[in-house]
Parts: structure tokens; sequence; C-alpha cells
């Protein structure tokens, strides 16, 4: 356990968010060549160790949210959990890559893959080059200890786009900010129904019969938004409320956004959040987040970003989403689709359960309404995929916090893995 902890605090101290993983990687692939590892990284970034005959591969991704004050990470523990001070913490997927580097310091036989950029579409799954050599992999990105994953939703990103134009009108002018938003991820967050930042600011302007002269808002595709910003022209006097703070500005011309209208009729009329459960899992199956709002001179995007553990289902939600926009005027677009993962019980998973049981009571196998990179792994490569791992609390937010005991448990099921592997 204290080994692995200080393997995070390491890599948290080197930034790593999506697209920006280079120095990482370079401490990785060094990392791996001095534990006796032969390494090599792929055209997408993803590090492949190799040392011995290994019959486990285990597989984490090290790239991170950066939400707040990352990549600059100031930890602390408070009541046995680890936190960052003002910013996202990591734990996802870092502490899976802490628990590997642990494993690399220990075992002769082993295999390890560090991918690169899942947070942002699983790309490093998805261009995968390297062969993957033992016939078992242990996928370490799960944020719940008394789980073990064998199957995982699918999910597509969309975009609709609007050309905008402005003309001159004259009223009160206001500054509109987002507060008091927690945001979450996308997936195992939107159960939660935590309230969306950009439709919140939607409605308020809707409602104070606004007109857009500037709005802009959330974080990444797959965080539900936190953060919105708008500056608008009004005839009325709008109220500040616990979630939208306001400014008045002054009394004068401006120019407004003439497809305004349109945006916030897109927003309003979407229907953000969870669309169907499954009750025999008691987990989300389909669900869409409204995720950005962008808007330069010429034109509005907005992006959205759909799941689903049912392949027809993210099929459905893809074409509704498309449809809607475009019946507003909006060009759309979708692109890095990937189906679920639907796996199965097999003696992988019933070896996982068994030295998981030693180390947390009564697990269960079961499925999770989040993206796995081992769902595409599996598909592409003959190996057979689980993914476990401890208890992390609002990932892709400024709130996430791992639970310290959660890590050493997991740690133990893990080292408990390998040594029956070697």
């Amino acid at each position: 356990m204290q080994s692995v902890m200080e393997n995070f605090k390491k890599i948290s101290q080197i930034p790593h968010c999506s697209f920006q993983t280079e120095a990482l990687r370079e401490f990785l692939s060094a990392y791996a060549k001095e534990k006796g590892f032969e390494c090599s990284i792929d055209r997408v970034g993803n590090i492949h160790c190799l040392k011995g005959r290994p019959q486990i591969c285990l597989q984490s991704h090290y790239d991170m949210v950066c939400m707040g004050d990352a990549p600059r990470l100031e930890l602390y523990e408070e009541a046995g959990f680890l936190k960052a001070k003002n910013s996202s913490l990591g734990a996802d997927n870092g502490i899976g890559v802490a628990i590997m580097m642990a494993a690399m310091a220990e075992f002769e036989h082993l295999e390890c893959l560090f991918t690169n950029d899942e947070e942002v579409g699983l790309l490093g799954a998805k261009g995968l080059e390297h062969q993957i050599r033992a016939p078992k992999l242990l996928n370490l990105d799960h944020e719940g200890e008394g789980e073990i994953m064998i199957s995982c939703a699918g999910g597509v990103d969309m975009r609709a786009r609007l050309p905008l134009s402005y003309e001159e009108e004259s009223g009160r002018i206001y500054r509109l900010e987002a507060r008091n938003f927690r945001g979450g991820h996308s997936g195992i967050d939107i159960v939660k129904n935590h309230k969306n930042a950009l439709k919140e600011m939607a409605r308020f302007i809707a409602q104070n019969d606004g007109k857009i002269i500037a709005f802009q808002g959330g974080e990444r595709i797959n965080s539900i938004p936190k953060h919105a910003a708008a500056l608008i022209l009004t005839q009325k006097k709008p109220c500040e409320n616990a979630h939208i703070a306001c400014e008045f500005v002054g009394e004068e011309r401006a120019r407004v956004c003439s497809e305004g209208g349109k945006i916030l009729s897109g927003i309003n009329a979407f229907s953000h959040g969870v669309r169907a459960f499954d009750q025999r899992l008691g987990i989300v199956q389909s669900s869409v987040n409204l995720s950005l709002l962008k808007m330069s001179e010429n034109e509005a995007s907005v992006e959205l970003f759909a799941r689903s553990n049912v392949l027809e289902d993210l099929q459905n939600l893809e074409f509704e989403t498309l449809q809607l926009f475009k019946a507003l005027g909006f060009s759309t677009e979708s692109f890095n689709f990937y189906p679920p993962w639907q796996g199965e019980e097999n003696a992988f998973s019933a070896e996982v359960f068994e030295a998981l049981a030693k180390f947390t009571p009564e697990p269960k196998i079961s499925a999770i309404h989040a993206g796995l990179e081992c769902g595409i792994i599996e598909a592409g490569q003959k190996v057979l995929c689980c993914s476990i791992g401890p208890n992390i609390h609002s990932p892709h937010s400024t709130y996430e916090r791992v639970e310290l005991s959660s890590v050493e448990k997991i740690s133990g099921a893990v080292f408990e893995i390998l040594k029956k592997n070697q």
C-alpha cells in the first residue's frame, strides 16, 4: 500500500492531462526499463511493457481529466480519503498506474499496458498497435471495490453547429455566471441528477427574455457541465438565484446574436440525463450528456455524448439527438462511436472473484454505465478481460476523492492474482 501511494504521489507531480501526456509517458517508459521490462511505444502513445512469460497483463490509462487547478495538484488527506485542493485528483486512472508500478517492482513474469488518451474517446485502446501476449487482461480503471466489471457502455460523440449573425439592439446588459454546480463523470454520476450548468443558464436566459451577446459553458465532452457564463441583453431586471449570479453592466446598445433563440431552444428542449434504467442490474442503461457550448464570432457549436449498454439504444440516441438539432437548423455530425462491451462470466472472472473476496465482502460481477478500454481490447485480441478498482468518488470533477483503505484492498487483490500466475 505504501509503495502504491508513493507511486501515485510521484506521478501526480508530472502533468498528464489528456493530449498532454508526453512527460508521464517518458517517466513510465524509463521506469519500466529500470525494472527490467522490454518497453515499446506505439503511434498513439500506448506503452507496452513485457517481462518473462506473463499469464496476466495489467492495464490502466495514464491520462487524466484536468479540472480546476489541474495539472498543478496539491494533495491532502481527509477522513480516510485522498483529495486535491481545488482540482481533480487523477485517481482515475492514476491509482491503477501506481498499482502497476508497484507490481513491476515485485514480479518477474508480467505484462503491463499503459494506454493513452482514454478520457477523450478511448483513443489509446482504439489505436492500439501492440499485441497482448498474456491470455488474461486485468483492467484497473473501475471505481468500486466490491465489483468486477465484465460489461460496459458504448458511446458516441455528437456535434451540432449553427452559423451566427449579429444585430444591434438597446437594453439592459447583464453578465451571468453559473455557481454551485458539482459537475461529475457523465457515466458514473449521471444517475445522481446533478444539475447541468448549461441547461440552467439557458433556461435562466430564456425565462428573462434575454438575448445572447456571448454564451459559453462546459468543460469536457465526458463531464457534466459545472461552469457556464453569458453576457445578455434584456428589457427585464433578472433576479439571481442559487445557481446563476447576475451583474448589471449598464444600459446601452450591443451586438446580439440573431440565432440566439435557436441556441436556447436547442439546449432547453434537449433532455439531458438518464433515458433508460436497467432494473435487473441496478444501473443506468442509456443516457445523454449535454456537454459543451462554444460560441465564436461566426459559429455556435454544441457537443453531446451519448452512452448505452445496449447497441440498439445507443444508435437510437444518436439518431434522435441529431434529428432534434437538425430541426432547429443546425448542421450535425457524430464521431468516435464504439459499441457496448457485453462480456460473459468465465474462468478469469471467477479467478478475480476469488481473489477479491479475500479483501472485500461479497463482491459481485456486473456491468458499468461507462466506457472501459478492456472491452475494445477484448474485441480486437484473443484475451479474457475483467475490470476492478478502488472506491473513487466524483471523478472528472474538483470533488474527486479516493478511499485509502480501498486502494489497499484492490492492491492486495491484484497482488494475489499475480502471485497465482507466476
